[in-house]
């Protein structure tokens, strides 16, 4: 069955995801750069601005995040769960850099963040000698911070 397969339970995901990150090195520049990248994006969609008659700031980042938990939530309750408390916490973080740095100081750092963490993303692949799975389905955006979580989970015993 293939990734893209909309039947595709979360163990499927992770399986494909986890055959494209054997090495090492790239192992370890996911473990940096995918939590850099799921702030990043958080942090930009922050900065979007909102009519304050549907919203404060933060409204396009969080709606972004709930409809990426609704996908989580249908594919592992677990990892959703787990997912959920992380990206609160991310949220909470952003919402402080916002309050701290300004909608402009915090869209400038989430684009350089954003930039360095994709070239290590890519430095992993060349190392790897694999291209990313999103090129082949951009859920897997979505998958490796399920990944990283199932590992974290695994090794603590969850």
């Amino acid at each position: 069955m293939a990734a893209t397969d909309s039947t595709q339970g979360m163990q499927g995901w992770l399986d494909s995801y986890s055959s494209d990150h054997q090495n090492p090195t790239n192992r370890l520049l996911h473990w940096i750069c995918v939590p850099l990248i799921l702030w990043c994006a958080i942090a930009m969609m922050w900065t979007i601005p909102v009519p304050p008659m549907i919203g404060r700031p933060g409204f396009w980042s969080v709606l972004a995040l709930v409809l990426a938990f609704t996908w989580y939530w249908k594919k592992s309750r677990r990892l959703a769960a787990a997912l959920f408390v992380v990206l609160v916490l991310l949220c909470l973080l952003t919402e402080f850099a916002y309050r701290t740095l300004g909608a402009h100081n915090l869209l400038l750092t989430g684009i350089g963040v954003f930039v360095v963490a994709w070239i290590g993303q890519f430095i992993g692949h060349a190392i790897e000698g694999r291209r990313p799975s999103f090129f082949t389905d951009l859920a897997y955006l979505l998958v490796g911070p399920a990944w990283l979580m199932d590992k974290l989970l695994r090794r603590v015993g969850i």
